[in-house]
């Protein structure tokens, strides 16, 4: 499901670790382009991992699992460029 709610796709989990994912997605993969989104593993909402798109191949996709850890690494390799 997308961060903000606006969209949602049906998939199947094909592999697991504890930092990410092999998903396999019904329709199309365009929305995940969006990079960050929710995997929902329950029928209620309760159980979700946020995800970083990593790679794209047809109807399989690979994700990070984003926690703060990851997020603080992803932050720190984004520097701001003044123009002086």
């Amino acid at each position: 499901m997308g961060v903000d709610g606006t969209w949602r796709r049906s998939c199947i989990l094909v592999d697991a670790s504890a930092s990410g994912a092999k998903l396999e997605v019904e329709g199309s993969t365009d929305p995940l382009k969006a990079q960050e989104f929710f995997l929902v593993l329950s029928s209620t909402g309760s159980a979700f991992r946020r995800c970083e798109l990593i790679w794209v191949d047809g109807s399989h996709v690979g994700v990070q699992f984003v926690t703060a850890k990851t997020k603080a690494k992803t932050n720190a390799g984004k520097h701001l460029v003044s123009s002086q």
